[in-house]
This record gives structure tokens, C-alpha cells and sequence, in this order.
């Protein structure tokens, strides 16, 4: 046990912005995520963080593939619902626009500002969560994209970027 109370680190880690992914199996199962990160260019790495008392994160592991959808700021309903504990673990992401990835056939969801598919590399012991590596095998972005920012988690809200001044 810590030291350090844990109201405190959480508001703490808080005051550090993080974009806000959804991250989907094969057998359709998803999850929002807020703990993402590239981890390299050679070979292409992402990394993101579930926790284990989630039902994603046994269902993540057993996926061996998975798919990564990069929120954009009109994304905070798919998040809000993603994130919500004890969803039906069927049809998930009905209702949600999504079409299977063409390397994985993990679902991805349109209007992402992109998308990543990969295969997991390796899983790391993280205290409560599992730190997930997975190595990109597909990227994608849409085809029409529009000038939309992402979707970001600080100080325990959904947030939008200010549109940037000339």
C-alpha cells in the first residue's frame, strides 16, 4: 500500500491533458481509453493502459489483435458511453457508425480522426492495469477529413481544444 493518497495523485494526474481513444476487438468489444501513447517509429509501437478488474481487459488479451479509433471533439457521447461500467457486453457498439478494420477486422469507427490496427507486442504489469504494447500493422484516416480537433481528457472533463488564433 502507498504512502500517497490517492485523491490526490488522481487530481494531480489529472492536470495532464490526454487524448481520448476508443480501442475495439474482433469479437466487438470496446473501450474508451485515455491512457494512449505512441512508443515508436521503428518498429511502429502504441501503448495503452486497461485496467484489470475491467471485463475489456481480459477480453483485450485475449484478442491478441485490436484496433484504435483516435476521438475527435464531437466524439464525447461514444466516450461517455464506452466508459460506462456495466454496459451490455453485446452490441456495444451498435447504433455507433463503424466498419471492420481491413487488416484485423477490428471495428473502427467512422469519423475518427485516425485509426490505428495492431497486434499485440507485449503486456506489461502496471499496479491495477496492464500496460498493453501493440505493434501497428494498419493505419487509416478518413477520407473526407474535416477540420475537426481532438477529443481530450483534463481535470476530470471531456474538453475540447480552443480553436487556434491566426
Amino acid at each position: 500500500m502507498s504512502d500517497v493518497d490517492q485523491a490526490a495523485f488522481r487530481q494531480a494526474a489529472g492536470q495532464f491533458p490526454g487524448g481520448i481513444v476508443v480501442v475495439t476487438t474482433g469479437a466487438g468489444h470496446a473501450m474508451t481509453v485515455s491512457a494512449f501513447a505512441s512508443v515508436s517509429l521503428e518498429p511502429p509501437l502504441v501503448l495503452f493502459c486497461a485496467e484489470k478488474i475491467a471485463r475489456f481487459h481480459d477480453a483485450v488479451l485475449a484478442a491478441d489483435a485490436w484496433a484504435v479509433s483516435i476521438l475527435a471533439e464531437d466524439g464525447e457521447k461514444t466516450a461517455r458511453w464506452l466508459a460506462t461500467r456495466g454496459r451490455p457486453l453485446e452490441g456495444q457498439l451498435d447504433g455507433l457508425a463503424h466498419h471492420p478494420g481491413p487488416v484485423t477486422g477490428a471495428p473502427l469507427l467512422d469519423g475518427a480522426l485516425a485509426m490505428l490496427e495492431c497486434q499485440t507486442f507485449a503486456v506489461y504489469d502496471g499496479g491495477d492495469h496492464s500496460i498493453v504494447v501493440g505493434r501497428v500493422i494498419g493505419v487509416g484516416a478518413p477520407a473526407d477529413p474535416s477540420p475537426r480537433g481532438p477529443l481530450i481528457h483534463h481535470s476530470g472533463r471531456y474538453r475540447r481544444l480552443s480553436p487556434a488564433e491566426d
